[in-house]
């Protein structure tokens, strides 16, 4: 795990083992790239739920929650999730129960967080692209008590699935048709159905104004959320994200990416994934800002939503916005009125950022972060931007925060120098605790309290991160290492490329080869072969694809991760 070093002096540095004080990376030469306020101690509340109300108190007839022609008051949300929270303890539910959460971006999902909050429970956010399997094995590892979901997903299979786990007691089926009324059929293209007889209605619940219970406030140190892993390589874990670790990566992310209180966040990622609960959801309901919601990802939805909110702040994966500047009819316009506008959960291309910036005016701000330590733990600051790496074409995701040790370590956990690829390991107090009644594999991600994120990459001395790729992703080609990332680069530099993703696949001779899968920009027309000639005049001889697969859309999370995992499969 070493690659060129790129300091002479941190290349002498002693190689250290984990909390030790002779860390070369103790000193945190990434200070120097934040400016007095993004160092100074952040001092949030002590959960969202304290936040949330301080805001209604602030501005309770200000718009909390948008989705399309529908608005919800800071007044309304509150008295609406707080029913919600009377509703799910009158049926039993007790401070400490889970409390499954499976829907897409619209007020059903914020007035089920803040309710299931307020009511002492642990949310479970469930991905709503989960297949029967994928849900029951949440479920039942949850030891979920409530459910709460859609009402067609009940209809058509949680209702069986859900009947499998003996744990979950209470339903509450929402129609995501409620709460507006321009019924927009790009996304949302379904009819209402009749209530269910064995689930609550959530709308029904939220209006019957029911009281919160009271003293079931929950404390910074209780487990906010059950996030698990989106399982790009295995079966997905539970990591145990505390009040607290949301409420310190919010304030920072308040702090680092400042924007006017009240301003409009447009949650372009979903609100079940860490990104889109803290950086969208926990920042603007903590801010007093309005939570533009449009249910699920549509190109053409999100830009009239843009044109019509005039959103301040939006984070989002890159092929997100992949997708929007490949949109017809998009313009300069639609993104005129950002702020801030952050890209994670997803590597973002070098290429993609100048395409973008020169296309649309906004510099995509690089960051990253993981479920295991609640979205961001390193971003690029508003005053700066990422500095590309001269050798390998990397782009920077960014600095850590003031808070946070970032340090780059070998195979024993030692500091290996600046500029030297290692595994990144994070330590702040945004990093959970571990997961979920799994200790042996707790042990072996957070080794004394620090996180090992299975993640290579290296910083530079003066405090910039930078990630190469997934550790269990590399490539092993003739005996040489292969970072998928680096020939994803190269291939985004195509002017006809529109996605790309890089695999090993078996080779007899070399013992695996590299093979690239592409989607295109509508109306491109570079054949297969015109791609590997691209990429061989540009890698070298062991890194180019030997073969190049051209796909309508690449396989995706909902978050916006290109899986992998399924391109490995046998086609």
């Amino acid at each position: 795990m070493t690659g060129p070093a790129r300091d002479t002096a941190a290349a002498e540095a002693p190689r250290t083992t984990a909390g030790t004080e002779a860390s070369v990376y103790a000193a945190k030469p990434w200070l120097a790239q934040l400016t007095e306020t993004q160092r100074a101690p952040v001092h949030p509340a002590p959960t969202l739920v304290h936040a949330f109300r301080e805001s209604v108190r602030r501005a309770p007839d200000r718009t909390a929650l948008a989705y399309f022609d529908g608005r919800l008051s800071y007044r309304e949300t509150d008295a609406l999730s707080d029913s919600v929270a009377g509703h799910l303890a009158a049926e039993g539910l007790r401070r400490g129960d889970r409390v499954a959460i499976m829907l897409q971006n619209s007020p059903h999902f914020v007035l089920a967080l803040l309710g299931a909050w307020k009511a002492g429970a642990t949310v479970v956010p469930l991905n709503p692209m989960y297949k029967s399997a994928e849900a029951a094995h949440v479920l039942k590892d949850a030891e979920a008590s409530a459910l709460i979901c859609s009402d067609r997903a009940w209809a058509s299979y949680l209702r069986e699935t859900a009947a499998g786990v003996p744990s979950v007691r209470t339903v509450l089926t929402g129609c995501e048709l409620d709460f507006q009324s321009a019924d927009d059929t790009r996304v949302l293209n379904f009819e209402r159905l009749p209530r269910a007889a064995d689930a609550a209605d959530l709308t029904a619940v939220a209006r019957a104004g029911a009281d919160a219970p009271p003293d079931r406030e929950p404390g910074p140190d209780d487990t906010a959320l059950i996030s698990y892993t989106s399982g790009t390589s295995g079966t997905p874990k539970g990591a145990m994200n505390s009040h607290r670790n949301i409420m310190v990566n919010a304030e920072r992310q308040r702090t680092g990416h400042p924007v006017a209180e009240g301003s409009s966040y447009f949650a372009l990622a979903p609100l079940f994934h860490i990104t889109g609960m803290v950086c969208q959801l926990a920042v603007c309901l903590a801010h007093a800002g309005t939570l533009v919601l449009t249910h699920r990802f549509h190109p053409q939805v999100v830009l009239d939503a843009f044109a019509e909110h005039r959103p301040a702040y939006t984070v989002g994966p890159s092929t997100a916005f992949m997708a929007l500047a490949a949109a017809p009819g998009a313009t300069r316009e639609h993104f005129a009125s950002f702020e801030v506008i952050s890209c994670g959960g997803a590597p973002l291309p070098p290429a993609l950022v100048e395409k973008f910036r020169a296309g649309f005016g906004p510099y995509l701000r690089n960051g990253y972060g993981l479920t295991e330590c609640t979205a961001p733990c390193a971003s690029v600051p508003p005053e700066k931007e990422a500095p590309l790496d001269p050798v390998s074409g990397t782009l920077s995701v960014g600095v850590p925060g003031a808070d946070t040790v970032v340090r780059i370590v070998d195979d024993k956990g030692a500091d290996v120098p600046f500029g030297e690829h290692g595994e990144i390991a994070v330590r702040g107090p945004q990093v959970v605790s571990g997961y979920w009644r799994q200790p042996e594999a707790t042990a072996e991600a957070f080794p004394d309290g620090e996180l090992r994120t299975g993640d290579i990459g290296f910083m530079d001395a003066d405090g910039w991160l930078y990630v190469v790729d997934r550790k269990k992703d590399m490539i092993n080609a003739s005996g040489f290492k292969v970072w998928p990332r680096e020939v994803e680069d190269v291939l985004h530099t195509h002017p006809s490329v529109r996605e790309a993703a890089v695999v090993g696949v078996p080779d007899a001779y070399r013992g695996e080869s590299v093979k690239a899968y592409v989607s295109l920009l509508p109306g491109a027309g570079p054949g297969p072969e015109e791609l590997v000639s691209y990429c061989r005049e540009r890698l070298a001889a062991y890194k180019y694809p030997r073969e190049v697969v051209i796909l309508p859309e690449l396989p995706k999370t909902t978050s916006g991760k290109i899986l992998r995992r399924e391109l490995r499969s046998p086609q």
